[in-house]
Order: structure tokens, then sequence, then C-alpha cells
């Protein structure tokens, strides 16, 4: 047999070098004579030709769902298989939860709780991993409260107050959620007041959550209150909170007023200055007809009141009309017109505890003073310190232990 010739054998494997990458340069992209715009385009074709397996509708979930579900929890959108391009929670009344979605896109939570006994829509926008928009629209409904909480609060809207003033809120109910409802209780001031919110039982049983500066107000400071409280519940026996509360006041002169038992004597001090020396009267020593001392705060000039020992647990001791009254304390002290003790004013304290003076003298001072006004109260035989939840006692607690009554330390 005989071998074949060099240029047979060159043929051969020259033929065979083609055979081989012929198949590898039609699909391969960077094969000579092609360019990087031909290669995406080819990469491009590839998606388009089968589109269900890289654009897959996007899946939404929200929570809460369902009827009658409970109440008092964000709602939550949550996307699967892309992103959150709009989320729009609206109640049957119109109003709509505001939220944020979250930096990753495929969450969004509202700012706001779900409200008891409410209707809400959730209109959601979406884009998939391939860039398709989509929309979906859910809804639920949320339990209705079984029992209802309220506040009462002072002061109230557009006042104008003493340097001494707090901002109160009493509670229909017990509230046993104190650190959520605080929470939900923003006081803003114009000149950043350093203040805290500190729980109380009040003189009626109730349970109160005042919110005092660190020292008293600086005058002209501009105060708001914005209590979000509706969709919050109160804890066991308490009910839901079913509204917000907002209120707005200023504060006046930086008045004080300074009581000396021992002298007999009242002072009204405003700025710095004092205005007038005035004559008084105080709580007859030794027995329950004491005056307190300590600071209290004058919560309301009620004017010509009847006043009736026995409210207050001092028998048939009197019972009579009195001229400008003025509210320092909810067991009654006040401050007041008392001509009936005109032989006692700058001698001694003979009165059933409150802080009597002549008629001209109140008439003058009862114009002069504001709700909110500190009084300053001295003396060595009294009934003790006003207590924190008799009247607006919190001054009487150093700052530190005020702070401590606080939900949130």
């Amino acid at each position: 047999m005989s071998r074949p010739g060099r240029s047979a054998a060159r043929r051969s494997a020259a033929l065979l070098a083609a055979a081989l990458l012929a198949p590898l340069a039609s699909c391969s992209p960077g094969a000579a004579g092609t360019s990087d715009t031909t290669g995406t385009s080819g990469t491009t074709a590839a998606a388009k030709a089968s589109p269900g397996a890289e654009d897959r509708p996007v899946t939404v979930a929200v929570t809460p769902n369902g009827k009658k579900v409970p109440a008092g929890e964000p709602v939550r959108v949550t996307a699967t298989g892309g992103t959150l391009t709009s989320v729009t929670v609206t109640a049957a009344d119109g109003r709509t939860l505001p939220g944020k979605v979250a930096a990753d896109g495929r969450t969004w939570t509202s700012d706001r709780k779900a409200v008891p006994g409410a209707a809400y829509e959730v209109r959601t926008g979406t884009r998939s991993a391939g860039g398709t928009a989509g929309s979906s629209t859910a809804a639920f409904t949320t339990a209705p409260a079984t029992k209802v909480n309220k506040v009462d609060w002072r002061p109230g809207g557009a006042a104008t107050v003493g340097i001494a003033q707090p901002v109160s809120l009493v509670f229909d109910h017990p509230v046993k959620n104190r650190a959520e409802v605080e929470r939900q209780l923003k006081v803003t001031t114009s000149n950043d007041t350093e203040g805290s919110w500190g729980w109380l039982r009040d003189w009626s049983g109730r349970d109160r959550a005042d919110w005092r500066p660190r020292t008293y107000w600086k005058p002209g400071t501009r105060v708001t209150l914005d209590a979000e409280l509706n969709g919050t519940d109160s804890g066991a026996d308490g009910g839901w909170f079913v509204r917000d509360y907002r209120t707005a006041f200023t504060v006046g002169a930086g008045q004080i007023v300074k009581v000396d038992l021992d002298r007999h004597r009242l002072s009204l001090v405003r700025d710095g200055k004092t205005l007038r020396h005035i004559p008084v009267s105080g709580g007859t020593p030794g027995g329950d007809k004491r005056s307190w001392r300590g600071t209290a705060v004058l919560m309301a000039k009620e004017g010509t009141i009847n006043m009736n020992s026995e409210t207050v647990g001092l028998g048939n001791a009197y019972d009579k009309m009195v001229d400008h009254s003025m509210r320092l304390t909810w067991s009654g002290m006040y401050a007041h017109a008392a001509p009936w003790n005109a032989r006692f004013f700058g001698r001694s304290n003979q009165s059933s505890g409150c802080i009597g003076m002549s008629d001209a003298d109140a008439a003058w001072f009862y114009a002069q003073v504001r709700p909110g006004d500190p009084f300053e109260i001295t003396g060595k035989d009294t009934k003790g310190v006003v207590a924190p939840g008799n009247g607006f006692g919190a001054w009487n607690l150093s700052w530190a232990e005020w702070q401590e009554k606080s939900a949130l330390r």
C-alpha cells in the first residue's frame, strides 16, 4: 500500500478544521466580522422570544386582609417579583393613610394605624423585573370599637396662659398601654423648650398625662399639641381612641405670685418687678383648715361662685357666695375676696384654707392674673405640699422625679 503524499494530508487536515469551526462561528457573538451592537441585539432578541421566562407578573400582598380584622396596626403592602411604584390607602370617608416605601422598593408601610370600624381600599402600582407596569386593588374592613376612650385637655385652643401652665390630658377610662399612647403625643414649641410627659392619678381618680417644661415657660413661647390617638388601644378596660386631638396656645407675661403665709402677704411679680404687695389671711393653723404650701398653679378664674364647706369635708363651716374666685387646687383652695375676714388681713391666718384679701385688692389682682400663673406658697404651719394631681402640682417634683413619670423611660 502506498502512503499519501504530504500535500494530500494537508488538504484533509484543513477540511476537518473547517468542519469543526463552522458551527462555533455561527453562534458566537464575538466571531470575526461581528460587533458589540450585533451581540446585544442577539441577546435582546432571545429575551423577546421567551417573555414569560424573565417578566412574570408582580404579586402584591396586603395586611391586614379580610373583614372585621383587628384595628390598631399599620397597613403593609409587599411586592414579590418586582417593585412598588405607588400605594394609596383610602378610608370610606375619603381620608388617606400616608406611608413610605422601603429603600428596596418592595414594601410599603403606613405611618398611621388602621382605625376601628373603618373600610379601606388599597390601590397599588407596580413594575416587574422586566419593566412592565401593573396595578392591583385590595380591600379590608376593621372591627368596630366595643369601648371608646375620650380625652379632656387643657389649656383650650388659642389661649394665652401663665408660665407654669402644663399641657394636661385626662382620660375617661384607664390607660394601660401608656407607652403606646405617649408615643402618639407630640408637643412642638417655637423655641425648642425642653420638657417631658408624666403620668398621674388625677384628683378625680382618672388617669392623666401632663407635659411640663423643665423650668417655667419663656414668655411668648408658642406651643402646639398633636395627639394622634385615633386607632390606638388604651389597653384592658380602656377602649379605643377614635379621634385625634390638637390644641395650641401662647405663653403670656412672666408672672409669679409669691404668697408668704408667715408674713400674711401676697406679692405679684411680673418680669422680675414687684407690682404690689397685698395683705392676706391664709388657712387657720393646727388642723384641716390649714393651707397648702409649695407651687400651685392658677387653674381657672371662676368669678363669683358658691362655696360650701361640705364639698371639701369641713362640715357646715360656711356656705356663701364669694367674689373674684381663683381656683388653685381641685381640693378647694382658692384665692378670693374675703371681706368677712378683714381684721385678719396682714395679721394672722384665719381662713378655711383659702387665701383671702379685701374686695378692692381681689378685684385688682383678679384682673392681673391668668390661668397658668404659678403661686409659690411658703409657710411653717400648712397641710403639706400640693400633690401633682391636685390641680397642676407637678412643679413640686424635681426635674429628675418628673422625668421618671414618663412611660417611655
